[in-house]
């Protein structure tokens, strides 16, 4: 993105890279109704230190640039099990809450004149309460199971084989996507209307990268975690077997 000039407004800012509203969030510099403002001027005025919101700014944007490249196919259960709590479950803690503010607010405001986000705003909040029920069923219950196959022990518990709670983490996935897929109709592929204020790009901004980190959350588990958890149980069983059997 280069390097951001302070003498540009705050809105201008966001405009150009909308995750960069997430410092300004941070630090309570409104960029919407005081997007006019430039950087300079309300940091100063906030009392903030300008080098250090510029450097913060500088990491969203590598960040935003940066891949996960890492092969996972080749990760154990416990570290593919620990990724996707450090990295999905942990955006998802703090990014939901974040979301559900901006949602909510964004249809209060253009909500007469994009009668749409009506309907954005209750799929919204029906996908966060299942998606913050659904990573406390994971880490209290599924993951634990992988990291105990990846130990070399079949852990008991009341759901009997990892088929049984994965059957259902898969079902709840299939309702997340729906959930997502409704939103993207519902926004036109999250593109803002002519009309829309940065709060409002904001928001689009945020859900089209919630939408895309859960398409990767879902691939890591549905494709790679689960299938091998299975083959893991099933290749434990099959030496508890032998064993008895010899």
């Amino acid at each position: 993105m280069g390097t951001i000039n302070a003498e540009r407004p705050v809105g201008q800012i966001v405009a150009e890279q909308p995750t960069r509203a997430r410092v300004f969030e941070r630090h309570g510099i409104d960029y919407c109704c005081g997007g006019k403002i430039a950087l300079e001027a309300i940091v100063r005025r906030k009392g903030l230190d300008l080098d250090t919101v510029l450097r913060e700014l500088a990491a969203v944007d590598l960040a935003g640039g940066l891949s996960d490249e890492t092969d996972w196919t080749r990760a154990s259960l416990t570290a593919l099990a620990d990724h996707v709590e450090t990295a999905h479950h942990a955006y998802l803690k703090e990014e939901l809450p974040r979301l559900s503010f901006l949602v909510e607010k964004v249809n209060r405001v253009h909500g007469d004149t994009h009668p749409e986000l009506s309907e954005v705003h209750e799929v919204f909040e029906t996908f966060r309460k299942d998606m913050e029920q659904h990573m406390a069923k994971e880490e209290l219950i599924l993951f634990p199971i992988c990291r105990s196959l990846d130990s070399g022990t079949v852990k008991q518990s009341h759901c009997g084989s990892i088929r049984n709670p994965i059957r259902v983490m898969e079902a709840e996935h299939d309702t997340a996507g729906s959930g997502l897929e409704r939103i993207r109709e519902l926004t036109a592929g999250f593109i803002p209307p002519v009309d829309a204020c940065n709060t409002y790009r904001v928001m689009l901004d945020g859900l089209a990268g919630l939408e895309a980190d859960t398409h990767t959350h879902v691939h890591k588990e549905n494709k790679i975690l689960f299938p091998r958890a299975v083959a893991r149980e099933d290749q434990l069983a099959g030496h508890v077997e032998a064993a008895q059997a010899a």
